[in-house]
This record gives structure tokens, sequence and C-alpha cells, in this order.
């Protein structure tokens, strides 16, 4: 039970399993109010980089008619139909460490990264 006064933000999960965390949904807010429109994150995954696949991020107004919608707290992630498959089961976040701060996906599926978290394997 959660106690008077709180709320609890419950991330919705795609049917494939795809979720947006608490921080990213955090980040694109700030993000859309810095250009003063909403802006959504395009996450896609591209052959290449050192282990062979590679997540792309990009700020985006609208999503494509196949795209899959992945939404927490009135923020939206797109990711087309060909990455899915790559991203089952992944948490997209945004984290800001003293390395720097960007989007992360942590993904299941990947068996191997490399160091700077933007490159995998399967």
């Amino acid at each position: 039970m959660i106690p008077s006064g709180l709320s609890l933000s419950i991330a919705q999960r795609a049917p494939e399993g795809i979720v947006l965390s608490e921080s990213g949904a955090r980040r694109l807010a700030e993000l859309s109010a810095d250009e003063g429109r909403a802006v959504l994150l395009r996450v896609a995954v591209d052959g290449g980089g050192c282990s062979g696949f590679q997540y792309r991020f990009e700020l985006v107004e609208a999503a494509e008619d196949d795209d899959l919608r992945v939404e927490r707290d009135g923020q939206a992630v797109v990711i087309d139909p060909v990455s899915i498959p790559f991203l089952k089961g992944s948490e997209i976040a945004f984290v800001d460490e003293l390395a720097g701060a960007q989007f992360v996906v942590r993904n299941p599926n990947a068996a191997s990264s490399c160091g700077c978290g933007v490159s995998f394997s399967i």
C-alpha cells in the first residue's frame, strides 16, 4: 500500500517488453521544455560499431506510421519495426555520470557491449 500523499510512477511496458525509465522520461520532458515543443526520442539499431550493432538516438517531432511507441509520464520513445527484435525486453534510460550524460539502452539480449555502451553484439 502506498502512503497517503505519495504517488507511484509505473512504467508502461510495451508488448515487446520495452520500457522507458523514469530518468528517460524526465530528460525528454526537459528537452521538450528547452525546445519549446514536444519531442520524441527515436531509438534505432544499425549494423556497425565495434561490437556488430550500434544504437542510434535522435530527437524527432513525429512518429512514423509503423513505429512502436513506448510512453511514460507523457513522454515517448519511438522505435522502427526493424529495430524492435533487437530491443525486446530493454529499458531506455538517461544516465548522468562522471563519464558523461546520455541516453542508454539496458538490453538483456546483448551478449557483449563496448565500453561506451553504444555498440553491442547478440
